[in-house]
């Protein structure tokens, strides 16, 4: 019982990041759930079947507050649903021992993404170019919902941060429209794995804890979305998932016990030093926007300032 409200308050915290930066549920989760010994094919199932929940509510929330362009949920919808059920089927046939360091390699790669996305291009002012191409969203799909079966998340960090570096759609709406087009890609994955895993070999307990806590965190995450100082949760966000994959590993090639804990100090000392400075850089954006109000950015600029 304890575990499953442990899950509920990770499904929580992984919820309000992702429903304020776009990315990092699937990735959050699905790191947690394999520090606790679920398989990687297992995780990434429960994950995507309560993502299927945590996403509708997610995205009907952003759509109430204007924060959803339907053309590129449209565009993106079809091609990751066909990657992530792709990604589920590739998963699924991979052993599990061999399985867990890959998606563990993923996972990490990705935790070190979302750490330079918020901490070094954190100031960078977007530029809108007009809305995305068919051609530009497609492929991005297929890519970014194959990884996120395969990888227990990676949605968010492709679509966002591909969308946000781009400058082709504006902050809120680029998060909106990632977040209500997950709903497709977790339907997508969670078929895939029903297929190839069966529903005996799903952990619906580690799922339903994990939807609970994620409906509780999508309105308010939602609501939020232009206010939460991003960078911040970005970077506390991203060096979680860096520790707890950096762990996985090393136990995965049978690290000596004093490595792991030497290693995990190593990385605790620069996450919490990359928080620092993410804190310092935000406050910084704060005072410089305060102190010239004829050229402080507007509610979208602010928070792709401050993600």
């Amino acid at each position: 019982m304890r575990q499953l409200i442990v899950l509920g308050l990770v499904g929580f915290l992984a919820q309000l990041i992702d429903g304020s930066l776009g990315m990092a549920y699937g990735v959050t989760s699905s790191t947690l759930l394999l520090a606790a010994g679920v398989a990687p094919a297992a995780a990434s199932a429960a994950v995507h079947f309560s993502e299927i929940g945590t996403s509708l509510v997610s995205g009907f929330s952003h759509h109430k507050l204007g924060n959803v362009d339907w053309r590129t949920v449209g565009i993106l919808a079809g091609p990751g649903f066909v990657g992530a059920f792709l990604g589920a089927t590739l998963l699924v046939n991979l052993d599990g021992e061999m399985a867990k360091p890959i998606v563990a390699c993923i996972l990490l790669a990705l935790g070190f993404y979302v750490v330079w996305r918020f901490l070094v291009l954190g100031g960078r002012r977007p530029t809108f170019k007009g809305r995305p191409s068919a051609g530009f969203l497609a492929p991005m799909g297929l890519f970014g919902g194959a990884l996120d079966s395969i990888g227990g998340g990676g949605w968010g960090p492709v679509g966002t941060t591909t969308l946000l570096s781009s400058g082709r759609l504006e902050p809120r709406k680029v998060i909106g429209s990632i977040d209500t087009s997950e709903f497709v890609v977790a339907v997508g994955g969670s078929l895939g794995f029903l297929a190839g895993l069966g529903a005996a070999n799903i952990e619906w307990g580690y799922a339903i804890a994990l939807l609970v806590g994620g409906i509780f965190a999508a309105p308010i995450a939602a609501m939020l979305v232009r206010h939460l100082p991003a960078r911040i949760l970005g970077v506390a966000a991203g060096g979680l998932i860096i520790v707890t994959n950096s762990r996985t590993l090393a136990l995965s090639f049978d690290a000596a016990s004093s490595t792991v804990w030497t290693l995990m100090a190593v990385l605790f000392v620069v996450w919490m030093a990359a928080l620092a400075v993410a804190i310092r850089n935000e406050r910084l954006s704060r005072r410089n926007a305060g102190s010239s109000p004829e050229e402080a950015p507007d509610d979208d600029v602010r928070l792709q300032a401050a993600g």
